[in-house]
């Protein structure tokens, strides 16, 4: 079966989410999007695996559904052309931050699980080393490696996925708090890791520039806090739909099963560039490296971003000869209506015109990648098919984001959109 995965979100439990990060809006936001599998994330917090355990029931093994007294209210709520099957997958991500070779290290790290029992089994253990109820992504003091061991010795088939690995202050490879390699975090259980979480800011190309990732799976997703923003990076599969088919998937690098990625464009993503938000500088990392590191107004140390830290350790320069399955980048269709309209994403004007497409066309993921642009022009809003096409085809300019800050996207210049709106 043919499907789309995203496996990284948080809970209303986790701090800094909407309080609308529940179940049901999770199950109506993957339906709008074309997603059939999510993960529960925040599976480690009480509270969070109390709603678990009382609102999902086993569906394929190892894959969990809502109560049918629960979906039954809410597919009323989707337009019947997105109508589909959602199922969840249980997970967290865990915030481990320790002491290690003489330096504090900040790994961000996701874990999952195929029954519940298995989550409860894991959280007693978690619970004996530090606090998990305070915030859904817990925050221990807890060697990566050692994580791994717990995940491994809970379920013979719970696995551990590396979160946004090139983050610069919490993550695998991160400038701040990282390791160079992944054999320098998880010692001699490196072979039990099969896949790695790009993260926002980096793309296939620019992972496969580092020859020691190229037998890891390169997987793609959203790190949700909020539903609307489900799905903005995904991964697609054509697999037995339940838990082994994707651990599979996953653990071979298969082509023929393990089909690509959908991704934000790495220079929209907060971390890509280098820079200090509070002076205002911006800085590819040529300029960073010229200036030692250091910011040219205030003289401190420099957010390093993604791109610096790959080019640090990277290895070779054509990244095309060693690109093992496709990817695709876009751009949200929220933040593509925002330009055309002139307005935030997050107004209700631009509401209203994605629920038109919505209604009128079907799921956001093919509205943006495979429906035919003739199609799209049918519904007469004034130069979306053209604005499509060109993300589709990187006929865009993007301000890069850096130090926190998201990059700007800009599909068509104010002429051109004068002219094309006429």
């Amino acid at each position: 079966m043919r499907y789309i995965a995203d496996l990284h979100i948080h809970s209303k439990f986790s701090m800094a989410t909407a309080s609308s990060l529940d179940l049901e809006h999770l199950y109506i936001s993957a339906q709008y999007k074309g997603i059939s599998l999510v993960a529960t994330g925040d599976c480690t917090h009480p509270g969070w695996f109390v709603e678990l355990e009382s609102k999902l029931l086993p569906a394929e093994a190892g894959f969990y559904k809502l109560r049918p007294e629960i979906s039954g209210k809410l597919d009323v709520l989707v337009p019947s052309v997105c109508r589909r099957e959602v199922r969840f997958i249980l997970s967290s991500e865990i915030s481990c931050i320790y002491k290690k070779d003489g330096k504090v290290r900040k790994n961000h790290n996701l874990v999952y699980f195929p029954d519940l029992e298995s989550v409860k089994k894991f959280n007693l253990r978690l619970g004996r080393i530090g606090n998990i109820v305070s915030d859904g992504r817990p925050i221990l003091g807890l060697d990566s490696r050692y994580l791994l061991e717990m995940v491994l010795e809970t379920h013979e088939h719970a696995f551990l996925i590396p979160a946004h690995i090139w983050t610069p202050w919490f993550s695998l490879l991160g400038s701040k708090s990282g390791f160079d390699s992944v054999e320098a975090c998880f010692e001699d259980l490196t072979p039990h890791i099969f896949a790695v979480e790009t993260g926002l800011s980096s793309d296939p190309p620019m992972n496969r520039r580092v020859s020691f990732l190229d037998n890891l799976t390169l997987v793609s997703n959203s790190d949700a806090h909020s539903p609307g923003n489900l799905g903005r990076e995904a991964n697609i599969l054509d697999t037995e739909f339940d838990y082994m088919g994707l651990y599979h998937a996953l653990k071979n690098q298969n082509s023929k099963s393990f089909l690509g990625t959908y991704e934000f464009y790495p220079e929209e993503g907060k971390y890509h560039l280098d820079g200090h938000r509070k002076c205002g500088v911006r800085l590819t990392p040529e300029e960073s490296m010229k200036l030692g590191g250091l910011c040219p107004v205030c003289g401190k140390a420099l957010t390093l971003g993604v791109l610096y830290r790959v080019c640090e350790l990277s290895d070779r320069n054509h990244p095309e000869e060693k690109r093992k399955i496709p990817f695709h980048s876009l751009v949200p269709l929220k933040n593509i209506l925002s330009e055309i309209l002139g307005v935030g994403p997050n107004t209700k004007k631009t509401g209203k015109s994605y629920e038109q497409i919505i209604n009128g066309l079907g799921p956001e993921f093919s509205v943006l990648w495979e429906m035919e642009i003739d199609n799209i022009n049918t519904l007469g809003i004034p130069i979306l098919g053209e604005a499509i096409l060109r993300v589709r085809e990187n006929r865009i300019t993007i301000e890069g984001g850096y130090d926190g800050d998201y990059g700007k996207v800009e599909i068509f210049s104010k002429e051109e959109k004068k002219e094309l709106s006429i």
